[in-house]
This record gives C-alpha cells, structure tokens and sequence, in this order.
C-alpha cells in the first residue's frame, strides 16, 4: 500500500521554462555593468553547458554546494571573458528565482489532492538548503510538503541512495511504501528503485522515450500521479 509520494523539484514541480527565464536574468544582472566581451545570451549557452557538465559529474557523489558551484563557474567565465562577478552574485540568484520561478500549472490542485487523500507529500531534491525553502516560500508551497529532503542534508547527490533513504526514514516508511516523481531517469528512477521505491517519470514531451526503461511509470501530467497510486 503506498502512504509517501515523494517528488523531484526543478523540472518536476518547476516548469524548465521558467528556470531559462529566470538563468537568463541572473546573466543580464551579473553583466548589468560590466563592459564584457561577451554578451548575455552567449554568456548564458556557455553557463548552461558548463553547469549541466559538473552537475553530471557530480552525479552519485558527495555533496558540494550549489552556491560554490554556481559561483566558481560563473568566475571562471568572468576570468575569460573580462568581467567582475558581483559579491552578491547567491542573493542575485536568489532574488531571481523567487521572482521569476513558476510551478507547472497542475502542481498546486496535485498537491493539495494527494494531501486530501491522505499521502504524505514530499519533497527529495539536489538543492542548497536556503535556496530550496527561499524558491518554496515565494511560489507558497512550502507548506505543502510534510517532509522536505535535500542533497546537503543528505550529505550526496542523487541517485546514491543515501537522500532517498534519509527521506524514508524522515516518513517513517519502508520503500514499498512509496513513490517517487522525478524528471530525470537516471537520477530519479534509478535513485528511486534502489531503495525500492516505484518511479514514476514526468516526461511532458516525449524527449526521454530511450530512457523510459529506467521508470516503472512514464506521465505527462502530474495529475496522473493520482491515478497511479490509488490503483497501486
């Protein structure tokens, strides 16, 4: 019987739309008055690559935090294209995210439905402590979630089964129990069925078919999630 459904937060909850947006502000204000060799669009293909890059390697691995992340590679542009990297570059990216970061719009009703229905909702996430609740308080869902577990609490990057095992037992369920919905397929369902949670993965557009093998359940909307766990 499942008592936990368990979801990813970028990509899953937070639309992919709004997270370029909000990368591509973070650019405009960390060029805003610079006199750089490079302009934003540029500058924000090259970030995107490389932190997709390191995010990769990291993958599995223990954890760094993402503020020192960001911030080393956003120097290592700035070293290379001649600009200054603002001190306040992590309050910059904050402020953007809680300005410009929108939830998908069938999140809150799924939410609010599985709650109802008496789940317990929760939240397993590769994100800096900070960073996640300041992002949660300004799309007000923090207080939706009766448990939140994040890879600096667990001490590693998904898919190494110390964060999902770490949200087990914050739910008080074995993985049987519960499921999990995330975006990624090697990070999430892989991450997921190590502690024998059932995977369920978002792929709104298709994009991920080669890697539907990974997932016990492939979803479009985050309503079907309703559907999955009440005939599970």
């Amino acid at each position: 019987m499942i008592k936990v459904v368990f979801f990813d937060f970028v990509g899953t909850l937070l639309s992919k739309e709004s997270e370029a947006v909000t990368h591509l502000k973070i650019m405009e204000e960390v060029l805003k008055n610079a006199n750089a060799e490079i302009s934003t669009k540029q500058l924000l293909e090259e970030y995107e690559h490389l932190t997709k890059e390191e995010f990769s390697k990291l993958a599995g691995k223990p954890y760094k935090p993402i503020r020192i992340i960001e911030i080393e590679i956003t120097e290592r542009l700035a070293k290379k294209y001649n600009f200054e990297v603002p001190e306040d570059f992590w309050q910059i990216h904050l402020k953007m995210h809680q300005l410009y970061g929108k939830l998908y719009p069938e999140v809150v009703e799924t939410l609010k439905e599985l709650r109802k229905r008496g789940y317990h909702v929760g939240l397993i996430t590769d994100s800096d402590n900070d960073y996640l609740r300041a992002h949660l308080e300004a799309l007000g869902i923090f207080d939706l979630f009766d448990s939140i577990t994040t890879s600096e609490e667990a001490g590693f990057f998904k898919p190494h089964p110390k964060v999902f095992e770490t949200a087990l037992k914050k739910a008080g369920v074995k993985g049987e129990e519960a499921v999990y919905v995330g975006d990624n397929p090697l990070k999430d369902c892989v991450g997921a069925r190590q502690v024998d949670m059932i995977s369920i993965l978002l792929d709104k557009t298709g994009e991920k078919r080669e890697l539907w093998g990974e997932c016990e359940f492939i979803i479009s909307d985050l309503k079907e999630v309703l559907d999955i766990v009440s005939e599970i």
